[in-house]
C-alpha cells in the first residue's frame, strides 16, 4: 500500500497531466470569493496616490516639533478633503486618519501626545520626520502587478481588486464535479429510514466539500448495489470533470464501484492507502477524467476527500494544489495506536494559554459521524510512532475547508 503522502502525488501528477486550458469568465467582483483568478491584476495608480496620514493628530514639520515646543494650528484636514496652504514654520495642521498630508509638513504626531488650547498645540515629545506617514506609492506603483494567475481569491485578494477598480474581474471556469453515492441501505436525507437503513448524509458532505474546494458539484442522487444501474449513474458522471463515488469500495461481494469503473476503461493509480481510516480509497483515470471511489462511511470519507480530491479540484480549477495545512499542537492525553498505518484520529483544538493544545475525542470507528461534527481536526499518528505521551507536540490536520 502507498503511503497517503505517495498516494496524494500520484493524483497531483496524474491530474497535472490531463490539464487543459482552464475556459475563463468574467464575474462581478462581489460573486468572486474562493474563485481562482486568470488574469493579472494590476495598480491603476500609486497606492497610497498622496502622502497620507495613519494616525489622527497634527500634521508638523518635524524640526519644530520638539518636546515642549507650542505650535500655532492653522487649519483641519478631513480624510477626502483638501487644505488650500502650506504648514510653515511654527505651525501645524489637524490632520484625521486617511488624509493627504498638506505642503510644508514632514510628520504626523498623534493627538494622544499633544495638548491642545484654541489654536495653541504643545507638544510632549521629541518627533521624528516621517512619523505616521505613508508615503505616495509606498505600497504599490501604477501599472505594477499585485495578484497573479492562479491566486484563489480570498477577503483579503478581493479588497485589492476592489481598491484598484477590477468590480468585474476575469476567473477560471469552475471544474464540474459528479457526486455518486452508492448502497442499497442509503435513503434520501428527506425520507423516513426503515429500520436498517440510513440517510444520505455522505452526498451532502461531499458536494458541500466540492463546493468549498471550488468546484461546481452536481448531485448524480445514490446507486443500489447493482451493475447496470451504478454504471448507468456512472457514465452520467464521466460527463462532468471530474467523479466522485462513496461507498462500494471495499472487499465485499456487493462493493461493486473499482468493477464497473475498470469496465468502463478505468486505469487505477492505487485502490488502497495505509491510512486509517480510508484504507480502501480509490483513484485512477476514466476516459480523461479523474475517478475518485471515497470509502462510504463518514470519517472515511472526509479523510479522503481531504487528502486527495482536493489537489484534484485545485488543478482543474487553475490552481496550483494547496499544502495540506497541518501544524504541530501539545496532547492533552497520551495516545497509543497500532499497525502500519497512519491514523486520523478526530480530536479538538483549543487554546486554553493561548498555544494550541489537541484532544483526540473517543468515537466509535469511521462510521463515527457524531463525533466528525465535534471535531474541528484530526490527529495525525504515523506508522513511525505509534505511542505519543501527554505534553507532546504532535501533528494535526484542520477538519474540513471551512
Amino acid at each position: 500500500m502507498l503511503s497517503f503522502e505517495e498516494a496524494r502525488d500520484k493524483v497531483i501528477a496524474a491530474v497535472g497531466a490531463l490539464r487543459r486550458p482552464t475556459p475563463v469568465e468574467t464575474v462581478d467582483l462581489s460573486r468572486a470569493c474562493g474563485r481562482v483568478l486568470a488574469r493579472p491584476v494590476v495598480a491603476d495608480r500609486d497606492y497610497p496616490p498622496f502622502d497620507r496620514s495613519i494616525r489622527d493628530g497634527f500634521a508638523v514639520r518635524a524640526d519644530d516639533a520638539t518636546s515642549g515646543a507650542t505650535l500655532r494650528c492653522i487649519g483641519e484636514i478631513r480624510a477626502g478633503g483638501s487644505f488650500d496652504g502650506a504648514v510653515g514654520p511654527g505651525e501645524c495642521v489637524q490632520i484625521m486618519t486617511g488624509a493627504a498630508v498638506p505642503p510644508g509638513a514632514d510628520s504626523v504626531v498623534m493627538i494622544e501626545h499633544v495638548s491642545v488650547d484654541g489654536e495653541r498645540v504643545m507638544f510632549s515629545r521629541p518627533t521624528r520626520r516621517g512619523q505616521s506617514i505613508v508615503t505616495r506609492a509606498n505600497e504599490a506603483r501604477s501599472g505594477q502587478q499585485l495578484l497573479s494567475p492562479g491566486m484563489r481569491l480570498g477577503y483579503a485578494e478581493m479588497a485589492l481588486a476592489g481598491q484598484v477598480g477590477k468590480h468585474r474581474i476575469e476567473v477560471f471556469e469552475r471544474p464540474r464535479a459528479a457526486v455518486l453515492s452508492t448502497g442499497d441501505e442509503v435513503v434520501d436525507v428527506s425520507a423516513t429510514p426503515g429500520p436498517l437503513q440510513v440517510r444520505n448524509g455522505n452526498s451532502v458532505a461531499l458536494q458541500t466539500l466540492a463546493e468549498l474546494a471550488g468546484a461546481a458539484a452536481e448531485s448524480l442522487g445514490n446507486a443500489p448495489d447493482e451493475k447496470n444501474e451504478l454504471r448507468r449513474r456512472m457514465e452520467r458522471g464521466l460527463e462532468a470533470d471530474l467523479l466522485i463515488a462513496s461507498g462500494g469500495v471495499s472487499m465485499g461481494k456487493y462493493d461493486l464501484v473499482e468493477t464497473v469503473l475498470a469496465e468502463l476503461g478505468a486505469e487505477f493509480a492505487f485502490d488502497s492507502v495505509a491510512i486509517r481510516p480510508g484504507r480502501p480509497a480509490v483513484f485512477g483515470i476514466c476516459r480523461g477524467k479523474p475517478i475518485f471511489g471515497l470509502p462510504g462511511n463518514p470519517v472515511s470519507t472526509m479523510v479522503t476527500f481531504e487528502l486527495f480530491v482536493v489537489p484534484a479540484l485545485d488543478i482543474l480549477g487553475g490552481a496550483p494544489p494547496r499544502p495540506l495545512p497541518t501544524f504541530r499542537a501539545r496532547l492533552t492525553h497520551a495516545v497509543q495506536e497500532r499497525g502500519d498505518l497512519t491514523h486520523f484520529l478526530p480530536a479538538r483544538i483549543d487554546r486554553p494559554r493561548g498555544q494550541p493544545e489537541v484532544t483526540v475525542l473517543p468515537w466509535q470507528g469511521s462510521g463515527d459521524v457524531v463525533t466528525l461534527a465535534q471535531s474541528n481536526a484530526f490527529l495525525v499518528v504515523s506508522p513511525d510512532k505509534l505511542a505519543w505521551d501527554a505534553g507532546e507536540m504532535a501533528l494535526v490536520l484542520p477538519r474540513g475547508l471551512l
